[in-house]
């Protein structure tokens, strides 16, 4: 008898351990399928636990107001604040007249808690965080698909230079969650400027959002976006997002606050 009752334990931990794997690996940078939500701890699946307090992109149900701070993204991301940004491209680059405001706000709606997590302080300092690293990894030529909200994916396309650059990881995943396909497909970035934000949000909010909304600094966010370049890795390409951010701090009113270098 007793043997048997060990034997059911056995059983059940190594049930309860398979279990827990396969989330994990279900919840692997949260690549969720379209009809899918990405839960507050990374794992994809419906219903509350996955759709509701905390789901970081999805179909996520509405977020109680407790749990927002009530901040409006296009109230903070002004006419004139996009327009300093995509300016600063070269009148030859095609991403000039391609990336526009309302494409930019159309895309976050897919993505609720962006921008509004925190005090308005802090939804002014993620979105100038997402804005900087945006800024550092195109060069300022407005090549937004490029390497740093998709990093890594085979098929992203540089605006300014119709390149095509690096590998499947991110891009796969992330067109399974927006609801296009990512490997197949991969054009649909360049003539979709709505769906070319949404693979940033989705990298952003999968990777980045906990770590900026948990004041952890805006050098933790480097770290997670590229951590090679900390600890003397590229201490120029640090120095760049951080003045930025510094930057866009200062347009949006708000202190960078600490912890800006890696």
């Amino acid at each position: 008898m007793v043997a048997l009752i060990s034997y059911i334990k056995l059983f059940s931990a190594i049930a309860i351990l398979a279990g827990f794997l396969t989330q994990s690996i279900v919840g692997q940078n949260c690549g969720c399928a379209a009809k899918l939500c990405c839960s507050q701890f990374g794992y994809c699946g419906t219903g509350t636990s996955y759709c509701g307090k905390g789901c970081q992109s999805g179909p996520c149900t509405k977020t109680p107001a407790a749990h927002t701070n009530g901040a409006s993204v296009a109230n903070i991301v002004t006419p004139a604040f996009f327009k300093g940004i995509i300016s600063q491209a070269s009148s030859v680059c095609a991403g000039k007249s391609f990336y526009t405001r309302n494409a930019f706000l159309e895309a976050v709606k897919s993505y609720p808690r962006f921008g509004k997590t925190g005090s308005l302080d802090d939804s002014k300092r993620e979105i100038a965080a997402f804005f900087a690293h945006v800024t550092h990894e195109t060069g300022r030529r407005n090549k937004w698909s490029k390497q740093g909200l998709l990093r890594g994916d085979k098929h992203t396309i540089s605006m300014c230079s119709w390149q095509r650059i690096s590998w499947n990881y991110n891009y796969g995943p992330a067109g399974k969650s927006i609801g296009f396909d990512g490997l197949s497909a991969p054009e649909t970035v360049s003539s979709n400027a709505a769906i070319a934000f949404k693979t940033g949000f989705w990298f952003w909010m999968n990777n980045v959002h906990s770590i900026i909304t948990s004041n952890k600094g805006f050098g933790a966010t480097i770290r997670a976006i590229n951590g090679m370049e900390c600890k003397g890795g590229n201490s120029g390409a640090v120095q760049a997002r951080i003045k930025y951010f510094r930057e866009y701090c200062d347009k949006l009113g708000v202190s960078p606050g600490k912890n800006l270098s890696c």
